[in-house]
């Protein structure tokens, strides 16, 4: 039993690391030479990538951070696919229960990671993407349900934030629709919200008027820096 819950420790510190992966940040090292932390909302995301480096370094940037969600899931996966096959797993273990709430767990640290990444001080992006990629992995139903309903917003809005907030309140919902387990209905709830948080000054700004819609600069600020 120790064993198992040493490997399960081992599997969440991973996805964070995965999740910390700071893509947005070496792009715009790499391609500019700035600290994309220093320009546009502050976030390394791939919105503010887009709207600072261009639309190929965006795209790149959310099909990485997308990924490093899938793959945080699908070490928890593997690590219970190992598990099984070399009869690690204690006998006491419900092997369908453990293994969803180790991959909401994984998911979690994945989000987490991204948004603080221990690899640029703890500052991060907003962990969208990353989300996105978790929810595939997860379930591609609830995973393509979920960019619809962001697809859906932001042709009607044109704006990234609002519809980012759209599909997160969405998520807890198209959980329970398509019948997931109990841990991954949690993980919607506990991950949509922690992106809602994290787009906090999106929200005021939204509320004001003045939040940037595609193609529209979004205004520097010291608040927004701490993204």
């Amino acid at each position: 039993m120790f064993l198992w819950l040493i490997l399960c420790g081992v599997v969440i510190l991973i996805a964070y690391l995965f999740g910390s992966f700071p893509t947005g940040y070496l792009a715009g090292k790499l391609l500019k030479g700035i600290d994309i932390r220093e320009v546009g909302s502050g976030s390394t995301g791939a919105t503010n990538v887009l709207r600072t480096l261009g639309k190929l370094p965006g795209a790149f940037v959310l099909l990485i951070d997308a990924l490093k969600g899938g793959l945080a899931i699908n070490l928890g996966y593997a690590l219970f696919s190992i598990a099984t096959t070399q009869n690690l797993i204690p006998p006491i273990v419900n092997i369908e229960i453990w293994q969803s709430y180790l991959v909401t767990l994984a998911g979690l640290a994945a989000l987490l990671g991204h948004s603080k990444s221990i690899f640029l001080g703890f500052t991060g992006g907003k962990s969208v993407a990353s989300g996105v990629g978790i929810l595939l992995a997860i379930s591609w139903q609830v995973g393509l349900s979920t960019l619809g309903v962001f697809a859906v917003v932001i042709a009607i809005s044109r704006i990234v934030s609002l519809s980012s907030i759209a599909g997160a309140v969405a998520v807890s919902i198209l959980m329970v629709i398509f019948h997931q387990p109990l841990a991954y209905i949690l993980l919607g709830f506990a991950g949509g919200l922690y992106v809602i948080i994290r787009h906090r000054t999106n929200i005021e700004r939204l509320i004001a008027g003045t939040e940037p819609k595609i193609g529209q600069k979004a205004e520097t600020s010291t608040e927004q820096t701490t993204y």
